[in-house]
C-alpha cells in the first residue's frame, strides 16, 4: 500500500493546509489536460487488467482535480475572510452612526426644552405688560414721588428692557440651533439607514462567502475520500494484476522450455538429415567413380527443416495476422506507469474490433490453443527452424479460438480478435519468439505486416 498510502496522506494534507495557491485553472483546459494524460496512458496499459486500468485512471483523474479544488477552497476562504472583515467594519460604522443619532436626539430634546422655556418667559412678560396696560419708561418715572426714587425707577426700567431684549435674542438663537439640530438629526438618521443597509448587505455577502467556502471544503473532502477509496481499489487491483503477471511469466517460462526443446530437436533432426544426405551423396559419388560414369549423380537439394533467410532485416517469413486494423503499439522497452519499472512490451499490437478474423502468419504446428491466463485465449504456432533458429508466433487476447492442435497452413483462420486476459480493449497482441525468447516481430514479418 506504499504508493496508495502516500497519495492518501497527501490528500489529507491538502484539506488542512493553508498554503497560498495559484490562480484556478480554466476547467475546460484542465479537462483537456486530464483527457490527454489518460489517452497517453493507453499504450502503456495494454498489458494490465481492465479493472486495474480503470482504477489507475480514476485515481489519476482524481489526483489531477485536487490542485484545482484546493485553489477554489483557498479562494473561497479568502473571500469569506474578506467578507467577514467587511461585515465587521459595516457593523462598527452602523454602531457609530446610531450613537451619533442618539446623541443628536438628546441634543435636540434639550434645545427644544430651552426654546419652550424661553417662549414661556416671553409669553409671561408679554402678559404682564398687557395686564399693566403698558410699561413705558415715562410711566414708571412719573409714578415716582422723589428724585432718587425717580432715578432708581428709571434704571430699573432700563434693566427690564435689557433683559427683555436679551431673552428675545437668546430665543432667536435657540430656535436657529433647534432648526439646525433637526436638520442634523435627519441627516444622521439617513446615514444610519444607509449604514444599516450596508451592514445587512455585508452580512449577506459574508454568509454567501462562508457557504461557498463550506461547499468548496466539502468538495475537496469528497475528492480526498474518493481518492482514498480509489487508491485502495487501485492497490487491490495492482496486487491481483501482479499475481496474474507472475502467472504469465511462469507460463512464458514453460513455453520457452517447450520451444527451446523443439528447436533443439529440430536442429538435431536437421543435422541428422544433413548427415544422411552427405552420406548418400558420398556413396553416390563413390559408386559413380567405381562405374567410371561421367554422370555427376543426384545433386538435388533438400530442405533443412524449412530454413530461410533471417537476419536483422525483414525476411518475409511471416504474413500479417489480421487483414484490418492498425499497429497501435510496437515491440520495445517502456516504463510502465502502474508497475513503476521498465519492462518489455513483448510484441506488436494490432488495434482491431473484437471479432475480426486472425490468421496463421505461416505454416506450422499448433503447440498451444486455449486459455493462457493473463494472455487470455491464446494460440502458439511453431514454425520450425528458420535461419537455424526455432521460430514461433503467438496470438493473444483472442475472443475465440478455432483450432485445437495439429498443423496449420499460412493464412488459415485460427481465431478472432478479442479482449480476454490482461487487456484494456479489443486488440491482437502478436508475438514472435526465437528459441522461446521474444524478438521484434518486424524482423520476421514481410513488408505488408
Amino acid at each position: 500500500m506504499g504508493a496508495g498510502a502516500a497519495l492518501v496522506c497527501s490528500a489529507g494534507l491538502l484539506t488542512t493546509g493553508a498554503l497560498p495557491a495559484p490562480a484556478a485553472p480554466d476547467p475546460g483546459a484542465q479537462k483537456k489536460s486530464v483527457d490527454r494524460k489518460i489517452n497517453q496512458l493507453e499504450d502503456h496499459l495494454d498489458e494490465t487488467s481492465a479493472a486495474l486500468s480503470k482504477a489507475y485512471k480514476n485515481l489519476k483523474a482524481t489526483q489531477d482535480k485536487l490542485p484545482a479544488a484546493r485553489t477554489v477552497l483557498e479562494k473561497a476562504r479568502a473571500a469569506a475572510e474578506a467578507a467577514d472583515h467587511a461585515q465587521a467594519v459595516a457593523t462598527q460604522e452602523l454602531e457609530v452612526a446610531r450613537a451619533n443619532e442618539a446623541k443628536a436626539r438628546t441634543d435636540l430634546k434639550s434645545a427644544t426644552a430651552e426654546v419652550a422655556a424661553g417662549r414661556k418667559r416671553i409669553a409671561q412678560f408679554a402678559a404682564q405688560i398687557y395686564q399693566e396696560q403698558g410699561f413705558g419708561q415715562l410711566d414708571v418715572a412719573l409714578s415716582s414721588t422723589e428724585p432718587q426714587d425717580f432715578a432708581d425707577r428709571l434704571a430699573m426700567v432700563d434693566t427690564v428692557l435689557d433683559v427683555q431684549t436679551s431673552t428675545m435674542a437668546r430665543l432667536t438663537t435657540e430656535q436657529a440651533n433647534l432648526t439646525a439640530l433637526e436638520d442634523h438629526l435627519s441627516a444622521l438618521r439617513a446615514d444610519s439607514a444607509a449604514k444599516k443597509k450596508a451592514a445587512e448587505a455585508a452580512l449577506a455577502r459574508a454568509e454567501k462567502a462562508r457557504d461557498a467556502a463550506a461547499a468548496a471544503k466539502a468538495q475537496l473532502d469528497a475528492l480526498a475520500a474518493s481518492q482514498e477509496k480509489q487508491a485502495k481499489s487501485y492497490e487491490d487491483q495492482l496486487a491481483a494484476d501482479k499475481k496474474q503477471l507472475k502467472q504469465m511469466q511462469a507460463e512464458q517460462s514453460r513455453l520457452k522450455k517447450i520451444l527451446a526443446k523443439r528447436a533443439a530437436e529440430a536442429r538435431a533432426r536437421a543435422a541428422a538429415a544433413a548427415a544422411a544426405e552427405a552420406k548418400r551423396r558420398a556413396a553416390a559419388e563413390k559408386k559413380r567413380k567405381q562405374q567410371g560414369s561421367s554422370s555427376s549423380g543426384s545433386s538435388s537439394g533438400s530442405s533443412s527443416g524449412g530454413s530461410s533467410s533471417g537476419g536483422s532485416s525483414s525476411s518475409g517469413v511471416l504474413s500479417r495476422p489480421v487483414r484490418s486494423g492498425w499497429v497501435s503499439s510496437e515491440y520495445g522497452m517502456r516504463f510502465h506507469p502502474v508497475y513503476k519499472y521498465w519492462r518489455l512490451h513483448s510484441g506488436r499490437d494490432y488495434a482491431a474490433n473484437c471479432g475480426v478474423p486472425v490468421y496463421a502468419s505461416a505454416s506450422g504446428s499448433v503447440i498451444m490453443a486455449g486459455w493462457g491466463g493473463g494472455y487470455g485465449n491464446r494460440v502458439v504456432i511453431d514454425h520450425g527452424l528458420q535461419s537455424n533458429v526455432g521460430l514461433a508466433s503467438a496470438y493473444n487476447h483472442l475472443s475465440r479460438v478455432t483450432v485445437g492442435g495439429g498443423s496449420v497452413s499460412r493464412g488459415q483462420l485460427i481465431g478472432y480478435v478479442g479482449d480476454t486476459g490482461t487487456s484494456t480493449g479489443c486488440h491482437l497482441h502478436f508475438e514472435t519468439l526465437e528459441n522461446g525468447d521474444f524478438v521484434d516481430p518486424r524482423k520476421w514479418l514481410n513488408t505488408l505486416g
